[in-house]
């Protein structure tokens, strides 16, 4: 991985976008053909990126034809309802092991994968003892700018958070990489992998012996208020497109639940489904495009059906009436300290 380094003690909310021209991390460099409007429908249920926004996460080097995963936009949006999805109860286990493992002077070192804007350091720094420093890694040095901006200045006992951002591809994530790690943590990223990479981080983590929070991955079941013939053919055909490529999609905790199992790892999985409802109806308007939308581009035959499905499911939300159930899933494997502590 190349590794360009900044780091900080900022803290706040995402920052408004700085304009047409890139933002890199210092030392860092901008890649050919990472301005894009991305393709019409994202897989993982974000909203087509509007006209001039930036390609986004990219997970593996394919010479810049990947599509772009998400938005800034698109993340800043999900993230107060990332926060109140996520599985609260795993948090106990994983202090316990934190604070079995051989303590540093320079306190937990967190590897972030496919960090985006950083939400989950702004989600759990807060909830961890100790100084910490996050490592965030991602393809994008325009989220990676947001990320380090953001970033939290301080943990749960006011002790500080410092930030190093990194680039580069989950494809190529190793042992070495995370060596000296205390948890690696990813949010809404499994399902976007394949099973080779998932083989790959559950490997470089246990190689690593550091735990790992991987959070906020579909399950491929969706609830919406009032119930619609339609809603079942849209998950299935919104499912099948995720699983385009060999992405595991909805299959992704269930894979990484047994990879990370075969190399010894004490897994545990969590539900932490979003829950949106007349509070949240920018949110639930743009899902539901990207929802439907994915459904479309992988089943063209229901576009007829669907554009009437749409339009009703919309009215239902600006009116402040339907309530929608995102079923995620969250996962922490505790995997064996390389030196046979805890």
């Amino acid at each position: 991985m190349t590794k360009p380094a900044t780091t900080t003690q900022h803290g706040g909310t995402v920052p408004a976008r700085p304009g047409p021209r890139d933002v890199v991390p210092r030392g860092g460099t901008v890649e050919p053909g990472t301005t894009s409007a991305g393709p019409s429908v994202i897989p993982g249920a974000g909203p087509a990126p509007r006209p001039g926004e930036r390609a986004t996460l990219r997970l593996r080097d394919t010479g810049g034809d990947e599509p772009a995963r998400y938005a800034p936009e698109w993340l800043q949006l999900r993230e107060p309802a990332d926060a109140a999805a996520r599985a609260y109860d795993l948090l106990d286990p994983l202090r316990i092991r934190l604070a079995d493992l051989p303590r540093r002077a320079d306190g937990l070192v967190i590897h972030d994968i496919g960090c985006g804007t950083g939400s989950m350091g702004r989600w759990l720094a807060p909830h961890l003892d100790g100084a910490q420093h996050w490592v965030l890694h991602d393809r994008d040095p325009y989220l990676l700018h947001f990320a380090a901006v953001a970033s939290p200045r301080s943990a749960a006992d006011g002790s500080h958070v410092t930030v190093e951002t990194r680039r580069g591809d989950i494809a190529r994530l190793t042992p070495d990489a995370l060596a000296g790690a205390s948890l690696v943590t990813a949010s809404a990223l499994l399902d976007v992998l394949t099973r080779e990479e998932v083989a790959a981080l559950a490997a470089a983590c246990t190689g690593a012996g550091c735990p790992a929070l991987l959070t906020l991955s579909v399950a491929g079941r969706v609830e919406l208020t009032e119930p619609h013939p339609l809603d079942q053919e849209i998950t299935e055909a919104f499912n099948a497109h995720q699983r385009r490529g060999g992405l595991l999609g909805p299959d992704a905790v269930t894979v990484a639940a047994e990879v990370f199992a075969e190399h010894g790892a004490t897994v545990r999985l969590d539900p932490s489904p979003w829950r949106l409802g007349p509070g949240q109806a920018e949110l639930t308007e743009q899902w539901l495009r990207g929802w439907v939308g994915a459904a479309v581009e992988e089943r063209p035959e229901l576009a007829s059906r669907a554009d009437g499905y749409l339009a009703e499911r919309l009215e239902a939300c600006a009116a402040g009436e339907l309530r929608v159930v995102v079923h995620h899933s969250d996962l922490l494997a505790l995997c064996r300290p390389v030196d046979g502590t805890a």
